[in-house]
Formats: C-alpha cells, sequence, structure tokens
C-alpha cells in the first residue's frame, strides 16, 4: 500500500494524500505523493515540510501542491539561491518570509523569530528551507520541541535525516533548549 500511495504525482497525489493518511501511513509516505525538487527534503507532519534549496520550477509550483507559505532561512545572496524567490512565491499568493541566518553565526533571536513567523502562520502549510536543510532542519526541531512540547528524542530523528549539528548550531540548540528547561542532548 505505501508504494500505492506513494507512485502518484500531481493533483491526483492530495487525494491519495487523504486517502493513505487516513490509513494510517507515516509523512514520510505522504511527502513521497508530493513533487519537491530540493535536497534533504523532509516532511514533518502533514503542515511543515523542511528542506534544501528548491528549483526555481519547485517553487513555481509550490502553491498547486498545497504549500500556503515558504520560510527561506538563508541569506538571499548566497550562491545557490533562486534569483527573486521572493517574487516567484509571492506571485502564486503564497506567503513568503525571509529570515536570513548567517550559517557560521546562528542566534537565539533568529530562533525566536523563526518561532514567531511559524507560530503566527497558524494551520498553513509550511515549506521551511536553506540551502541543504541544515538550519531548517535545527530550527523546525527547535520549534517543535519548544512550541510544540514534542518529544525531543523523536523530533530530533527530522534532524539526523540531514546531518549532526556541530559547532555553532550544537551551541544554539543547546542554548535554546536551556533557556526552555528541556533536557536533551543528542551528542
Amino acid at each position: 500500500m505505501k508504494k500505492f500511495c506513494s507512485g502518484f504525482k500531481g493533483p491526483l497525489s492530495y487525494a491519495l494524500a487523504g486517502i493513505c493518511l487516513s490509513l494510517g501511513l507515516s509523512a514520510s509516505t505522504l511527502a513521497q505523493a508530493i513533487e519537491l525538487a530540493a535536497p534533504n527534503v523532509v516532511p514533518v507532519s502533514e503542515q511543515l515540510i523542511s528542506s534544501g534549496q528548491p528549483t526555481a520550477r519547485a517553487l513555481e509550483g509550490l502553491g498547486a501542491q498545497g504549500i500556503d507559505a515558504v520560510i527561506y532561512l538563508a541569506p538571499p545572496n548566497v550562491s545557490d539561491a533562486v534569483r527573486d524567490e521572493h517574487l516567484i512565491v509571492s506571485r502564486q499568493g503564497l506567503t513568503f518570509v525571509n529570515i536570513p541566518i548567517i550559517f557560521n553565526n546562528p542566534t537565539t533571536k533568529d530562533f525566536d523569530t523563526f518561532a514567531g513567523i511559524l507560530q503566527s502562520l497558524g494551520d498553513k502549510k509550511v515549506l521551511v528551507h536553506c540551502q541543504v536543510n541544515m538550519r531548517a532542519s535545527t530550527m523546525v526541531f527547535l520549534y517543535r520541541v519548544v512550541i510544540g512540547k514534542e518529544d525531543p528524542v523523536l523530533a530530533y530523528e527530522a534532524v539526523s535525516k540531514v546531518w549532526a549539528p556541530s559547532g555553532p548550531w550544537k551551541k544554539l540548540m543547546l542554548d535554546v533548549l536551556q533557556k526552555h528547561k528541556v533536557n536533551f542532548e543528542p551528542y
């Protein structure tokens, strides 16, 4: 059945996604039914996906795939950024937010900004992305644990599909978790 649910593309994929969810199939199976040409696509829930930089063509099709908002966590001038991403996304009537997190210097203020924006989007279906899903997977993990009160062990599985945060990202994770009195260290 999982192969069946992941084999369709385009508008039919949404009808099948509902069937797959009602059958109790995982978010990763659901994500396979949704096309997203980007590195390290990690479906977190029915409403939240993290990934690396989608192609311009993938960005052009987000609205047709049910995405309501995009949060981009890299500076717009990084070498592999899609030129005019904000325009591509906005032309579809989607919300676009850029939080230009410097990779070697993420801050708790960056997390607070991200958390506030994601929380303000409510039940919208959101794609959170950066270049390769390092910034995005880490920020989504912290959001899930701090705001969503999810089990950090389970939430961290999405991060570990992409990388093991180190250096300033490990420090950020530990600082935010400590600030919010979450006792978790995946290392």
